[in-house]
């Protein structure tokens, strides 16, 4: 069973300033880099199709047609279709710290972080790490767990929670704290995660 840890959580990153403008900013911008961009339609130079004319070009009482691939016709070639590009927007290191400071800001000013000390020990087990969520909070949440690289066991653990987004330290992100409720952290997890916000905290003074 996870054991809850007492921590005193820094003001400057958890109880930074929540800009909702610029978290929807961030997070609009991580879902569009998150796109393929490998849609494709044929204009009229790349459908297959005869060039031939359709029919003659008086005395039908039609209306004049040159090829059979014009994009008003069926099968033809599309106009201003969609072509692959990417939809990467640049977003600046400091936006995006600031945006992941206010977004984990909020959840700790209505108690949605937790530190625990480890998830699951020794051996991987997706029931103790149920039962551990669990044990934080009775209801049924999104959980977002943020665990040390070297935390074999919790993400062996976690992966098969349907509600449960299991991350590295190094991969916490605006999006994924903005789709969950609560944010726990494993004790590695948490020291690794504010370690790695110090350096960033101090390239960004310089």
């Amino acid at each position: 069973m996870a054991n809850k840890v007492s921590v005193d959580l820094p003001a400057e990153v958890f109880d930074a300033k929540t800009n909702v403008s610029l978290i929807h900013q961030v997070v609009v911008a991580q879902q569009a880099a998150a796109r393929q961009g490998t849609h494709k339609v044929k204009t009229r130079a790349e459908v297959s199709g005869t060039t031939a004319k359709p029919f003659r070009q008086k005395g039908t009482g039609r209306a004049r047609q040159g090829s059979m691939i014009a994009p008003h016709m069926i099968g033809g070639g599309i106009v201003h279709g969609p072509t692959p590009r990417s939809y990467a927007q640049r977003t600046p290191k400091k936006m995006k710290a600031a945006a992941l400071r206010g977004v984990l800001s909020n959840r700790a000013r209505n108690g949605r972080i937790h530190v625990v000390d480890a998830l699951v020990t020794e051996t991987p087990s997706t029931k103790a790490a149920r039962e551990a969520l669990a044990a934080l909070d009775g209801q049924n949440r999104n959980w977002l767990v943020v665990i040390d690289r070297s935390d074999d066991v919790a993400a062996l653990s976690t992966r098969n929670l349907p509600q449960v987004h299991t991350l590295y330290s190094d991969q916490l992100n605006t999006y994924d704290v903005v789709v969950s409720d609560d944010v726990v952290f494993t004790q590695a997890g948490y020291d690794a995660f504010l370690a790695q916000q110090a350096g960033a905290q101090k390239e960004e003074s310089k």
